[in-house]
């Protein structure tokens, strides 16, 4: 059992900082800890792609750890996330073994919070389905049962958070690829609101603004102080949300008042699922005991005229970026190469004309100006993060056989809410508050309007408390001796 930790507890990163920065623990042994934590676990999860280690430990040599998390051990997904030296494959084969030569802006800003960068962790193919597995890397396994799916696409980084090998992982969501792993581990995941976290140098925007990066944690602060340090446009940024100087980290230890929530149970016409609905009742019924009013309400949206859209999008830049690797390789993309599951995008959606992509793009910023009024009338909105409880591995395998529509429902009947907060804008959080009889955690959903993290992690504070999750352990777990 390592140094620092006691019993089936791993501190969190700020409490992991505060160690370091007492001279109780050295970042150098923070992060051989952490090593043997994560070489202890990946053989089951198989949820690392570069495992960095040794290159982070021998760099250490006569440095002193400085910022915010100086000397906690951390991991980056490997998805257009790019780590200087490391691989970026995006969970594809198509792109080989191609080092990034620079590091992404949120990757410096991690950096400079004085973290350790211990490795990559698994990704499916451009991140476009909600379970990790890919033919470049295999499947990735939940630590609550290695038979179930971590969720995707940030489900490497889950496994790892949720197994205690690292207090939080890096990862993003296009379309809830942090909050569905984070549901699916039992951990915590905020999506923050479009533009507060640059995207850039490479990239001036994901998926027409429904990408966005942040960590994945254990505790509600390590989430907003990390947070803090992430925010704030880039050089060049297209656009940026609303930043100010008020510290998330703060506003997360403020108790909310009574907040008016509304409470969605489904998404017709994909129905939710027992355990699901067991979820998202047992978090209102909490958010009342502490003193909130929740009352039913629906969301303004046709889901399949939502899904048609935003894969306009998502088909269309797919496109675009498998042109430019070829244009990088000096020859096309061989297809052949893809998954079924891209094929099928491509197939559907890769070749609409510019007229259907920029009318694509003015329905979901309509669709996020109805929502925004929607959030006039509640401080926050309640939705299972799923629809589903945790799928088995190989559930949502696809082949060429298969039609977009069989698609849509395979993925989005899994999770048919997360993805439209991100073409809203909004910021939204998976909070683990339950696990199903199976012992499969299951997540709750909230809600608010575009620019209030605040408000977010001030809730989850909140629900942390009357119903801490950091003491439930899955099997599969670092802690164990």
């Amino acid at each position: 059992m390592n140094a620092f930790v006691k019993d089936t507890h791993l501190p969190d990163g700020l409490a992991t900082a505060d160690l370091v920065r007492k001279g109780h623990l050295s970042a150098r042994e923070a992060a051989v800890q952490a090593q043997d934590r994560i070489r202890k676990v990946n053989p089951a999860l198989n949820a690392i792609v570069d495992d960095l280690c040794d290159r982070a430990i021998e760099a250490m040599d006569g440095t002193v750890a400085q910022g915010a998390f100086a000397g906690v051990p951390t991991l980056v997904k490997d998805l257009f996330l790019p780590l200087q030296g490391a691989r970026m494959s995006n969970g594809s084969l198509v792109t080989g073994d191609a080092l990034a030569p620079f590091d992404a802006e949120v990757v410096k800003r991690l950096k400079a919070t004085g973290v350790s960068i211990l490795g990559t962790t698994t990704s499916p193919e451009f991140g476009t389905s909600y379970t990790t597995e890919s033919r470049a890397f295999g499947r990735t396994a939940n630590p609550w049962s290695l038979d179930h799916v971590a969720g995707g696409s940030s489900g490497g980084s889950a496994a790892m958070v949720a197994a205690r090998a690292v207090p939080f992982a890096l990862g993003n969501d296009g379309g809830g690829s942090i909050r569905v792993p984070a549901s699916c581990c039992g951990i915590f995941g905020l999506k923050p609101s479009r533009g507060r976290v640059p995207m850039g140098p490479a990239i001036g925007e994901g998926w027409a603004g429904m990408g966005c990066t942040n960590v994945l944690s254990i505790s509600v602060r390590d989430s907003a102080a990390m947070l803090d340090h992430l925010s704030g446009m880039d050089l060049g940024a297209p656009y940026a949300a609303p930043h100010d100087e008020k510290s998330l980290l703060s506003a997360s230890g403020i108790p909310p008042k009574s907040l008016r929530i509304g409470l969605v149970r489904d998404l017709p016409p994909f129905r939710t699922a027992p355990d699901c609905i067991a979820a998202v009742e047992d978090a209102a019924s909490l958010c009342r005991d502490l003193g909130h009013v929740v009352e039913d309400t629906t969301l303004p949206v046709d889901a399949m005229e939502y899904y048609d859209v935003v894969f306009n999008v998502i088909g269309a830049q797919t496109k675009s970026l498998l042109r430019f690797l070829g244009q990088m390789a000096g020859s096309p993309v061989d297809e052949a190469g893809l998954e079924a599951r891209t094929r099928i995008i491509l197939r559907e959606k890769g070749s609409i004309d510019g007229a259907t992509y920029a009318a694509s793009v003015d329905w979901i910023h309509a669709f996020g100006r109805q929502m925004a009024h929607l959030l006039t009338r509640y401080d926050v909105l309640l939705t299972p993060t799923l629809a589903k409880p945790p799928q088995t591995l190989g559930s949502f395998d696809m082949d060429d056989s298969n039609s977009f529509g069989d698609l849509i429902e395979r993925f989005h009947s899994f999770s048919p809410f997360t993805s439209l907060f991100n073409a809203s804008g909004q910021p939204a959080m998976s909070v683990p508050l339950y696990w199903s009889a199976e012992g499969l955690p299951i997540g709750s959903h909230f809600a608010a309007g575009f620019g209030r993290e605040d408000l977010l992690l001030s809730l989850a504070t909140q629900l942390e408390a009357a119903r801490p999750w950091a003491g439930r352990i899955p099997p599969i777990n670092a802690l164990a001796p």
